[in-house]
């Protein structure tokens, strides 16, 4: 599993727009921090909380000059939407192969549920160098971060 101080792993995906358009994390890189918030799934109760939690914080990740991505193992069409219902202003990125989750160390089941392959519910803050300063993994995936604690975490990047 990816820690602070390592190296985060760079990746290619695609975002969940109507133009699923290309996203690469290296050209995100240098131009403040960046929070990749991992989430198992569009449209459970859980994921919505945390993605309007981070909705709600926008302007505060914002004037501390980061940008945030969500990521999980949906469909761009389905992030899309998801997106949309919730008037999230931030880009989801799909990761549909597992590839960054599995690269991450994320990669969960919950059976209950029928999802395989899901990216445990984890932040990670990475600075301009593409340094790991901050990690937080759920140890239940129903479970919320603390968002100032991820905010301070930006300011400190």
């Amino acid at each position: 599993m990816v820690s602070t101080g390592d190296t985060a792993p760079t990746f290619t995906e695609t975002v969940g727009t109507a133009e699923h358009e290309s996203f690469d994390l290296e050209e995100h890189l240098g131009d403040g921090p960046v929070v990749l918030a991992f989430f198992p799934g569009a449209f459970t109760p859980p994921c919505r909380n945390e993605m309007l939690g981070l909705q709600e914080h926008l302007a505060d990740f914002h004037a501390a000059g980061a940008t945030i991505f969500g990521i999980s193992a949906d469909s761009p069409f389905s992030q899309g939407a998801f997106r949309e219902e919730h008037g999230l202003e931030f880009d989801l990125v799909s990761d549909m192969d597992g590839d960054t989750i599995e690269a991450y160390g994320l990669t969960m089941d919950i059976p209950d549920l029928g999802l395989y392959g899901v990216a445990n519910r984890s932040v990670f803050v990475i600075d301009d160098e593409g340094v790991v300063t901050y990690r937080w993994v759920a140890d239940d995936p129903t479970n919320e971060p603390d968002y100032d604690a991820i905010l301070d975490a930006v300011d400190a990047a």
